[in-house]
């Protein structure tokens, strides 16, 4: 599979710089994936569209101010280190820029040494492993030093630090937001629940796997970088008692997407207490064990995450439904609009 079949043209003002005002007042377009019909919708409205004993499975990792901007302890050259995840006691995965200034043994130092990285060892692609060597409580220090990792294509500064965190994030560990998430309001999920949809979580915490590009030209060459996720008792037992009553489980997100693929694949199609590291590829040809429908943002051009929609929906009617988009000036990416994948496109309005 070429990675130009899942390219399309997007006009750069469609490139949602902020987030609005209200969280669901954003537009929601509608696809079904069986027949390709698509429908116009306000987020808001999303509960129309929801039934009464539906599963909605959410991503609850809350974003850390990852993004750190230090010098090297030796030549004072600044470094930018974006954290992406802890893989044992303050032994961290990175990325750094620029990292050809790096080797290991370099000490990079933040805040006037109130935290310190020292590099144990260098990978490919920028990616290194540092240790951090500090006083006092990790958190607490990211909080006073690191910026929120917005994507690269968004330029203009973040007001609200907050409107890059879903309103039920709880557990700190991602480099990036689970946006599909972003639209959610408390009170609308209080709504949800009152229908009789039942609300449950998983953890993902989003790393390079999420937001790496695909440089290569075959997409089944492309290797994902893995991330943690982890599934409780309660949630897998929820999914379960869906799944043998053949209820939807509809996922807010790629995240939860790969989280719930991930565990029915390791699983036979069933769902269990567990925790891991995932490094799920999905993309056409895939069949999907766990979820029947997606909530989800529009994604990059040529992305492993256009890639994964397409395996849900089609190719083709995913690219029509963009072009749709696209015409009808949605707003693209992090904190753009909304897509609803789902086999039934009806409001019970």
């Amino acid at each position: 599979m070429n990675i130009n079949e899942f390219d399309y043209n997007l006009p750069e003002e469609l490139i949602a710089q902020t987030p609005l005002k209200e969280r669901s007042s954003s537009r929601l377009l509608i696809l079904n994936k069986d027949n390709g019909n698509i429908t116009h919708e306000h987020f808001y409205n999303i509960i129309n569209y929801l039934h009464k004993g539906d599963v909605l499975v959410l991503n609850d990792t809350k974003v850390i101010p990852a993004r750190l901007i230090g010098e090297k302890e030796d030549t004072k050259a600044v470094i930018e280190i974006l954290l992406l995840k802890e893989l044992s006691d303050n032994n961290w995965e990175c990325l750094a820029r620029p990292c050809k200034r790096l080797k290991e043994g370099t000490i990079v130092s933040f805040g006037d040494g109130l935290l310190k990285a020292l590099v144990t060892e260098k990978l490919e692609d920028g990616i290194i492993h540092v240790k951090l060597i500090y006083n006092g409580i990790l958190m607490e220090i990211l909080d006073k030093l690191g910026t929120m990792p917005l994507p690269p294509y968004i330029h203009e500064k973040l007001e609200d630090q907050s409107r890059y965190q879903t309103v039920y994030a709880k557990y700190e560990g991602s480099a990036a937001a689970p946006t599909a998430g972003l639209h959610f309001t408390k009170e609308l999920l209080k709504e949800i629940e009152n229908k009789g949809v039942i609300i449950t979580y998983v953890t993902l915490h989003v790393g390079l796997g999420t937001f790496r590009p695909v440089e290569v030209e075959n997409i089944l060459d492309h290797k994902m970088h893995s991330e943690f996720y982890t599934m409780n008792k309660e949630t897998a037992d929820i999914l379960n008692k869906a799944k043998g009553e053949k209820r939807r489980i509809i996922a807010v997100g790629t995240t939860s997407t790969r989280t719930l693929e991930t565990i029915a694949t390791n699983n036979d199609g069933l769902f269990k207490e567990c925790a891991g590291n995932t490094d799920i590829f999905i993309y056409p040809g895939y069949k999907f064990k766990a979820i029947d429908g997606l909530i989800t943002n529009f994604h990059l051009p040529k992305s492993t995450l256009v890639m994964l929609v397409s395996a849900l929906a089609g190719r083709d009617n995913i690219l029509n439904a963009y072009q749709e988009a696209i015409k009808e000036k949605y707003r693209f990416f992090s904190f753009g609009d909304a897509m609803f994948i789902t086999g039934d496109d009806k409001s019970e309005s």
